[in-house]
């Protein structure tokens, strides 16, 4: 079923680095399946990329032409599409996508790069990089792991989804885990959590408009309390009032500074803010939503104290 052809479709500069994050995670995943062809469309493809790909074939594609786009889409008898173009490029080139699928008389589903409010969950990969295998970077939102102090939003007693986006698991300490934290006999470490749910969601039949995939969902206080216990310290601990950060105001913690490189402080000050709202909203809680994690409970996806675990435990 839909296994004619499959593309994933990467950022172009990922290409060159070698490809990163999501984009990278999936094609790895899908790869590892076996069951699919694979393709990945990108401005533009030489044979450097395509090592950089893992030998996939990339297709250069145009766009800014729907036309283009429907062409290459029939073409290679794409029938299911993953886009994980940059956001940061606009808007014009997801649009294009969505309408080139839709002419395509290939085409039959559409994963699109949601660039809303309504967020998939906390990705836990942003507390163990770059100690445990993941295309993200380190971003320890308001638990700084490295430096043992925590900004906690509001109360800190909302429950948040956190899912590795492209973490892999290496050595466990079975001596910090509990029985229904991990059974790392079940993960497999050629396989990421949210990857691994996309390659596996192209055996189903027919698609939800929403699916959503859960890893893990704690409060912050209790992943603070689990952080803590795992490193055997106590943290030192602050809270942003509702009122804060509403205005635009968070704690800046130490783990922030190597992204003010490239976000300055005051613009990060606000994201943070932002996100801080939204956790004690409840939106990044997923409670009422259809699971993907109910369709293959096969797939265990890792939990909070495995991978705090696996990065910051006592080796």
């Amino acid at each position: 079923m839909f296994e004619q052809g499959l593309i994933s479709l990467l950022r172009p500069d990922e290409l060159t680095i070698p490809p990163v994050e999501l984009g990278r995670a999936i094609v790895e995943a899908i790869e590892a399946d076996g069951k699919y062809e694979l393709m990945i469309f990108a401005r533009s493809t030489s044979a450097e990329k395509e090592k950089a790909a893992g030998g996939v074939p990339i297709i250069a594609v145009d766009y800014s032409s729907v036309d283009s786009l429907v062409e290459a889409l029939e073409k290679h008898k794409i029938d299911t599409l993953f886009s994980v173009v940059d956001a940061n490029g606009g808007a014009e080139s997801e649009f294009n996508l969505i309408k080139a699928a839709d002419k395509s008389k290939v085409t039959k589903r559409f994963v699109p790069n949601i660039w809303g409010s309504e967020y998939v969950g906390w990705f836990l990969d942003f507390y163990v990089a770059p100690r445990v295998k993941t295309y993200m970077f380190p971003f320890s939102a308001f638990i700084d792991m490295a430096h043992d102090v925590a900004a906690i939003p509001g109360t800190g007693d909302v429950p948040v989804v956190y899912t590795c986006k492209s973490c892999q698991p290496r050595e466990t300490i079975p001596s910090l885990l509990s029985e229904t934290d991990a059974d790392p006999a079940t993960n497999s470490p050629d396989t990421f959590d949210i990857a691994a749910f996309a390659a596996a969601s192209l055996s189903l039949p027919k698609w939800e408009k929403e699916t959503y995939a859960v890893g893990d969902r704690l409060t912050v206080n209790e992943f603070l309390a689990i952080a803590e216990e795992v490193k055997g310290t106590k943290f030192a601990v602050s809270h942003d009032s509702m009122e804060t950060m509403s205005a635009g105001k968070s704690t800046q913690l130490p783990a922030y500074e190597p992204l003010y490189s490239v976000m300055p402080k005051e613009v990060l000050t606000g994201v943070i803010a932002v996100f801080g709202v939204m956790f004690e909203n409840g939106q990044f809680d997923f409670e009422g939503k259809h699971l993907i994690n109910t369709e293959f409970p096969e797939i265990k996806p890792r939990k909070v104290r495995e991978m705090l675990v696996e990065a910051w435990g006592k080796k």
